[in-house]
Formats: structure tokens, C-alpha cells, sequence
């Protein structure tokens, strides 16, 4: 094979240290792709403001050492009709970090995509999509400042693992036998097949990173985002793992939202990450009519494909959307829009896409200085109404410039005096200042503030109480009677005393009085494994309202304990908190 690649001179290669954080040196060795179609308009332009960044940040203590990597037309005029060659993926690898421009698929088979290729080909299993909105970039939105979200979106699997059989042929003819014959299932004839696994690696490893980006950066919440009321065992599944993952691996870092209610009265604690979910239709929705509520989205393929696109084109569109496909050490950042055939070579499209995806770089290697410098710049020039034709069409008096003149604008605004220090302070002041606002929001009116945000319980886990009080079988009554009153808790939970052979069981308020009080003796003399109800009649979590409100019927009962998927239990649900959330929310679905 022809042998393309030359590493630039002078760099390094960023390496992974011991702890698995990034090692990078001030003159690091960075990959680039130049794209096809606007690729190299855009790249040359972005390329030249991400250099004139790092060189006024740092005053010439750093520099980025760009080497070139080849992919899509570029790359099958050099390597003889092959757009993703082997050189390449093992760069890509070898570097650690890349940016590409857009690339054409081939026409006529080979591959589906080539960014499916590349993110199947490096396990680039988590694409990463900031967006936000930028003062003078035009949008639908009354209050688009309010957007301020970034997409954890699943790459290998849901519908996108390409496992599909064409309606008609001998493999679809075989599986739909399978399904009716095998399984009873019924669907109409002649339906294409597809299959959509989902599972509990491909879940918590992106679940992971996503609380992990959280933590790092400040931000508020994570939210998992779903269909599972309707699709339980794969989107369902993905909400379960994904607070999992939170409660096993980052239990002093996170909260759920039930917690924040019921445990905090709606004040987070410092430090904490909040982990919620929401209906991903309900999502939507919520993103147009309240988005400051949401900071993370940790989503599935297909709804965080539909996701990304549809809260970038409330702030100014994919044109100047950024995104990144990241594995745990490889990361390729990207333009996320086409490649625009028809305006290649004429030095006339919006980086803007390419440009941000160039400042997440920055941020992922810790030059965040270079970063803030170039926004605060973009938000400068932008402001003053330069713009490529994309917005020029939208800004009344706008000043419409080339790509390489907005690239110049960009420097000339960073070589000025933009003071980074007070631009970083007000935007930090503001968050603040929302954060405080929705949660006297939350203290005031908790049920109100549940309903708006969009928060509509449909498991127990929803509803649970998660204040668990456990104790020994020999206590007395008496001592666990003043321990629910100090705690306001109507039941604990009962493990067997040690002279015991029976299972754990639940004493609540009620036995007390039927199993003690009515039998005039001494709470002091009678200890709680006498007066509790066994065996624990418990529930799993991810076990849907109705269901639970059917076995509760079944059973006699009006409390049950929740448990996670390893069988320990996590809270109690009761009768109470099921007709309430029906009074509330309606009927789940």
C-alpha cells in the first residue's frame, strides 16, 4: 500500500497516562482531514483561526503540529480507489486526536456511510454534540440564549447496528418464520426486518462518559432519554442501566431526581449531578418550551440523530453545529454538516460547524484559554453583523463576507483587546443565576415545577421513596417506633434477627398497632421480626405504575419494596404515592 502519512516535525504524539487521562505536550501532533466538497474552504480558514488562537493564548509557548490524514476523494485518488485506507485508521488511532472535515460516501456499495465506517472501525461509540446559542447568530427561538445542552449520543447500536433483511429475500423470509413460528408473533406480510439490540455495555459506557463530562465541567443534571414506556426491554433497559450506572459507579456524585424532591426539597446539593429522564417525544417538546432545565442528554442512536439536528436548528442550524466521535482515548471531531458539492472552491460557506468542532478539540486537550478566545471572538465579529451568506439572508444590514474574510475577521477581533476574564464571569453569573431560579422554583411549587419540566412517573422507581431504613430483627419496637418518627417514615425494613432461619420481612405503622398496641404488650418487650409481615413481597424496579398497582390488588397490600436488578433493596413504594401520581399525572402510558 502506498505510504501517504508524514508526521510533522517538531510535534509529539499526545499519549494516555497511568490514571487513562490525555498527556499532551505544548507542541502536540494533532491529525486532520480536509474533507470534500467545502472541506478544504473551510478547513484552510478554521485551521488558520485555530492557530492564531493557541498562538494568543500562549504567546508562542504552544503550537499544533498538523498532520494530514486522508479519507474519502482525497484518499482513493492516493490509494487507488479506497476511501478509508488501512494507513489512515491506524493514524487515527496512533495520534489520539483528529478533526475532519465533511466526506462524500461512494456511490455503488462498500460502504453504508463513511462516518458509520469510522466510528465502527475505532469504537468511536459516543458521538458528542454541544449546542448552544451565540448573541447575533439568527434563530426561530424567542429566548435562544436559553439552550445550552450537550448530546451523549450512543454510536454501535439501536437500528444503526445495520442488522436489516429486505422484505422479500431468503434471509427475511427466514427470520419473519422464526418470529411467527418461533416466538407467535404477528406482523404483516412482506415487512422488512429489523433488529435493535441494545445493551447493558454499550449503555453504561456512554452513560459513563456522560456523567463523567458532567462532573468535570460543572453542569447540573444528566438526562437519560427514552421510549422505554412503549419499547421496555431495549429503551426501557437503557434508562435502567443508565441509573445504574450513576448509583453504582458515582454514588457520591449523583443524585436522582426523586432524591432532589423527596430527599432534598428540591435544593441540589453542591457537587451533586442530578440524573433524570424523560420521554424522548416528551423531549422534544420540553427543548423547545424549556430547555434551560436540561444540561447532558445521554440518548440511544436514533433518538439522538433526531435530537442533535433538531436543537441545532433552533440556534442557528447544523451549519455551525459541532460534534465529536470518541471512544475512551480515540477522539475525532468533525463538521457535521454535507459537503455542499455545488459550493466547493468558492470560498463561500459557513465554518462554522468545522470551527466548533475545532474549539471542543481545543477544550478535550485542556487548552480551554485558546477555546474561550476564539467564541469570544466569533460572538464579537457576528454581533457586528459579518456573516457568510447564511446569515447575511437572515440579518437585516448584516455585512456578507467570504469564508477566508470571516477567518480574517476572527483574527484581526482575537489580535484586538476582548476581555476573556469578563465575557467567562457574566456567562458564569448567568448560569448561576438561572440554577438558583429553578430551584426556588422547585422548593416553592414541587409538583408543578415536576409537571412543567416534564417529569411523568411510569415505573416504581419514579415514585419510590428512597430514604430505606433497614434494621436487625432483635430491635425492639420501641427503639424502631422512635427511629420512624425521627425520620417520618411510615415502615422499615426487616432483616432476620441472628437466631433466625426466615427471610426479611416489613414492619409498618399499621402492624405496630394490630400486632402490638391491640395486643396490650410492651413495645419495649416485643422485638420488630415479632411484629413484622414476611415474606417481603418486593418489586423490581423498572416494573411499570400499572403493574405494580395490579400485583399491590393481588397481594392485599399497600406497600411494597423496591429492588434493583442484583435483588437489593433500594426503596419502598407505596398505595399512596401510585394514587397520587394519578391524581397528578393521569394514567401512565
Amino acid at each position: 500500500m502506498s505510504q501517504q502519512i508524514q508526521y510533522p516535525e517538531g510535534g509529539q504524539k499526545i499519549t494516555v497516562g497511568s490514571d487513562g487521562r490525555l498527556q499532551v505536550p505544548d507542541n502536540p501532533i494533532i491529525g486532520y482531514v480536509e474533507g470534500d466538497g467545502i472541506g478544504p474552504d473551510i478547513n484552510r480558514a478554521c485551521m488558520r483561526i485555530w492557530d492564531a488562537a493557541v498562538e494568543k493564548a500562549y504567546g508562542g509557548r504552544r503550537k499544533i503540529h498538523w498532520a494530514e490524514l486522508f479519507m474519502g476523494e482525497k484518499a482513493a485518488a492516493l490509494y487507488d480507489g479506497d476511501y478509508f485506507p488501512d494507513e489512515t485508521k491506524a493514524a487515527l488511532r496512533d495520534v489520539l486526536i483528529s478533526i475532519k472535515g465533511p466526506l462524500t460516501t461512494p456511490v455503488g456499495g462498500g460502504f453504508r456511510s463513511l462516518n458509520v465506517s469510522l466510528r465502527q472501525e475505532l469504537d468511536l461509540y459516543a458521538c458528542v454534540r454541544p449546542v448552544r446559542h451565540y448573541a447575533g447568530v439568527p434563530s426561530p427561538l424567542q429566548r435562544p440564549e436559553d439552550i445550552d445542552v450537550v448530546i451523549f449520543r450512543e454510536n454501535t447500536e439501536d437500528v444503526y447496528a445495520g442488522i436489516e433483511y429486505q422484505a422479500g429475500s431468503a434471509d427475511n423470509e427466514k427470520v419473519a418464520r422464526f418470529l411467527r413460528e418461533e416466538m407467535g408473533e404477528e406482523f404483516f406480510d412482506g415487512a422488512g426486518l429489523g433488529v435493535k439490540p441494545i445493551s447493558p455495555f454499550g449503555t453504561k459506557r456512554l452513560v459513563r462518559k456522560a456523567i463523567e463530562y458532567a462532573i468535570e465541567h460543572d453542569r447540573e443534571s444528566v438526562t437519560l432519554v427514552h421510549k422505554g414506556n412503549i419499547m421496555k426491554y431495549t429503551e426501557g433497559a437503557f434508562r435502567t442501566w443508565g441509573y445504574e450506572v450513576a448509583r453504582e459507579e458515582f454514588p457520591d456524585r449523583t443524585i436522582t431526581e426523586e432524591e432532589l424532591y423527596a430527599t432534598y426539597g428540591g435544593k441540589r446539593p453542591e457537587g451533586k449531578i442530578v440524573i433524570k429522564d424523560r420521554i424522548a417525544d416528551i423531549m422534544f417538546q420540553l427543548m423547545l418550551l424549556r430547555p434551560n432545565e436540561f444540561d447532558v442528554l445521554a440518548t440511544m442512536n436514533l433518538n439522538g440523530d433526531y435530537l442533535s439536528d433538531a436543537i441545532a436548528a433552533e440556534v442557528g442550524g447544523v451549519g455551525i453545529a459541532p460534534g465529536a466521535n470518541m471512544s475512551d482515548n480515540v477522539a475525532v471531531f468533525e463538521a457535521t454538516h454535507g459537503t455542499a458539492p455545488k459550493y466547493a472552491n468558492q470560498d463561500k460557506v459557513n465554518p462554522g460547524s468545522l470551527l466548533f468542532s475545532g474549539v471542543m478539540l481545543l477544550e478535550h486537550i485542556g487548552w480551554s484559554e485558546a477555546a474561550d478566545l476564539i467564541r469570544a471572538a466569533y460572538e464579537k465579529v457576528v454581533g457586528a453583523g459579518i456573516v457568510t451568506y447564511d446569515f447575511a439572508r437572515s440579518l437585516q444590514g448584516a455585512t456578507e463576507v467570504k469564508t477566508s474574510q470571516f477567518a480574517d475577521a476572527l483574527i484581526d477581533q482575537m489580535h484586538g483587546t476582548i476581555d476573556i476574564d469578563r465575557i467567562q464571569r457574566e456567562r458564569e453569573e448567568a448560569i448561576e443565576a438561572e440554577r438558583q431560579a429553578r430551584e426556588q422554583r422547585r422548593v416553592v411549587a414541587p409538583l408543578e415545577e415536576m409537571v412543567a419540566s416534564g417529569r411523568v412517573p411510569h415505573t416504581v422507581a419514579d415514585l419510590m421513596n428512597p430514604n430505606l431504613v433497614t434494621m436487625s430483627g432483635d430491635t425492639s419496637v420501641e427503639d424502631a417506633m422512635h427511629l420512624m418518627r425521627e425520620r417520618r417514615i411510615s415502615s422499615v425494613v426487616v432483616q432476620p434477627a441472628p437466631d433466625e432461619a426466615e427471610g426479611m420481612g416489613i414492619m409498618t405503622q399499621r402492624d405496630v398497632i394490630s400486632r402490638v398496641v391491640s395486643a396490650t404488650k410492651q413495645p419495649s418487650q416485643v422485638r420488630i421480626s415479632e411484629a413484622a409481615t414476611r415474606p417481603l413481597i418486593t418489586v423490581p424496579e423498572d416494573t411499570s405504575l400499572l403493574d405494580c398497582a395490579e400485583r399491590m390488588g393481588a397481594e392485599n397490600i399497600r406497600r411494597m419494596v423496591v429492588i434493583d436488578t442484583q435483588g437489593r433493596p433500594i426503596g419502598i413504594i407505596s398505595d399512596t404515592d401510585i394514587f397520587a401520581s394519578v391524581e397528578q399525572f393521569g394514567l401512565p402510558e
